[in-house]
């Protein structure tokens, strides 16, 4: 049975940039069996006293110390944080001081930099992508595709709408994504309305066994979800994408974030991290 550890993800703001480090680094001990709990929002002495009484509590019901990843601003706050009964490690501590030596400058000091809508100009931006990619999900629109800086193709359920969103909502790109119906596969052609538009357009597959169980969840015992009908759209979609000479993935093995980067990287489109 795996050793388990409590992890504490503990911030003054949402605790994204905090998990997101936290995460990386325990993602390397894979023999342990982590239980995560974020605490965001912990920007007084007072709510830093009920954070350690929590994690203090959840050293006494497991027995080993917890895992405490911090960031916060007010040193105040941090130095009750600092009287918990666990390994605390702190992004501040950690980078913002050496940082401060290095540059020769003190930091802001500023809660909720990272994940803030202070910048109206970024924020506007990432609020358009989203509604942008909303409003071109699946196919629902031909209007103002050209506006697209991506755009996703492949057969249903493959992964195109939380592909799409993924990067609307992580780095402000707009991406329309249009599924590749029974018709355009029997066509071998892109849809007419992507043709002029080829430059943008990246397609995603996925193996037939694991395509036939999304969909059968889905809509069982149905044509669409059998595994006949999935090898066929797979391989049609595939050929499709060949000979129309579009750049794909296959989505099977791979999670949301490496399909994007990997997309975003070889468009060279410009990632804006919110």
């Amino acid at each position: 049975m795996p050793q388990r550890r409590r992890v504490f993800f503990v911030s003054d703001r949402t605790g994204l940039t905090v998990e997101a480090l936290g995460s990386s680094l325990i993602s390397q001990f894979d023999a342990i069996d982590f239980v995560r709990v974020t605490l965001p929002f912990i920007d007084s002495a007072d709510k830093a006293r009920e954070a350690v009484a929590q994690i203090n509590s959840a050293h006494r019901d497991s027995g080993k110390r917890p895992l405490v990843f911090s960031s916060l601003v007010n040193d105040a706050v941090r130095a009750e944080i600092d009287k918990v009964d666990g390994l605390v490690l702190d992004v501040f501590e950690k980078f913002i001081v050496p940082l401060e030596q290095e540059l020769g400058q003190k930091s802001m000091h500023a809660v909720g930099k990272s994940h803030s809508a202070g910048n109206a100009k970024d924020y506007n931006h990432r609020i358009e992508a989203i509604n942008y990619t909303l409003s071109h999900d699946d196919g629902v629109t031909h209007r103002g595709l050209e506006e697209a800086d991506l755009v996703l193709v492949g057969v249903s359920r493959s992964g195109k709408t939380p592909t799409s969103l993924y990067m609307a909502m992580q780095f402000g790109i707009k991406a329309a994504n249009y599924p590749l119906i029974p018709e355009d596969l029997e066509a071998n052609r892109l849809p007419p309305s992507l043709i002029p538009l080829k430059e943008k357009v990246w397609g995603l597959t996925i193996q037939p066994e694991r395509l036939h169980q999304i969909r059968r969840e889905r809509r069982p015992d149905s044509k669409y979800a059998s595994l006949d009908n999935c090898r066929y759209e797979v391989a049609a979609a595939e050929k499709l994408m060949r000979q129309a000479d579009i750049p794909f993935l296959d989505s099977t093995t791979k999670s949301i974030e490496e399909i994007a980067t990997t997309m975003l990287h070889e468009a060279q489109l410009v990632r804006r991290v919110y």
